[in-house]
């Protein structure tokens, strides 16, 4: 059974937000690294986690930041009679390469890279880069749940059908956030832009 929960509702209670931030650096990033077992698609088992990295937290615990989290960050289900978790995006494990991930051959929407002013003259120069993670993330459209911060400053729409056309892959995760790894050097450069807005609407220059 599984269980993908689409709640925008906000985990007021401080131990919830605690636990979703342990839950996306153990599944998304330190796996590994705290000796987890973690397979290719994402999932790990919760009893695991409970024991060895999440003591004083239950089963019900992570149901309830499962429901409540408002970007749709995990997916939660029972196999076989085991329940385990994942991260629907944002890995930064290199053997995380079989998440269930949908690829784009067309879009009727827009794909926004959210960032800040800070790493604007950086982006201009270099492009974009995934970083330590396995893919950049966008939104579709300006969908500040799912892809885009409410704090960035800078919106970069990218020109899809010729990224696409000169080889670049573009995934839709569970979760409706869009990814894509870039180049081989892990990068969208900058000839991949089609539009850049400030947060204020103004029209960046790429020069």
């Amino acid at each position: 059974m599984l269980y993908i929960v689409y709640d925008h509702i906000y985990a007021h209670n401080k131990d919830y937000i605690r636990l979703s931030k342990k839950l996306s650096y153990l599944l998304r990033h330190g796996a590994i690294k705290e000796g987890l077992s973690i397979r290719t698609d994402g999932f790990s088992p919760i009893d695991q986690l409970l024991s060895e990295k999440l003591q004083g937290y239950t089963l019900e615990d992570i149901k309830k930041v499962v429901e409540t989290n408002d970007k749709r960050r995990f997916i939660l289900r029972e196999n076989n009679g085991n329940w385990e978790i994942k991260a629907t995006q944002g890995h930064s494990i290199n053997n995380i390469n079989n998440l269930y991930l949908k690829q784009l051959d067309h879009v009727d929407f827009d794909i926004i890279h959210g960032t800040y002013y800070r790493n604007w003259e950086s982006i201009k120069l270099k492009g974009l880069s995934r970083m330590r993670r396995n893919h950049i993330h966008f939104s579709k459209g300006l969908n500040f749940i799912c892809g885009l911060r409410k704090s960035a400053e800078i919106y970069i729409y990218i020109d899809f059908e010729k990224a696409k056309r000169e080889g670049l892959k573009f995934f839709e995760s569970e979760n409706e956030v869009i990814l894509c790894a870039g180049n081989d050097e892990g990068i969208i450069e900058r000839k991949y832009f089609l539009k850049v807005y400030s947060k204020n609407w103004e029209i960046l220059d790429l020069d």
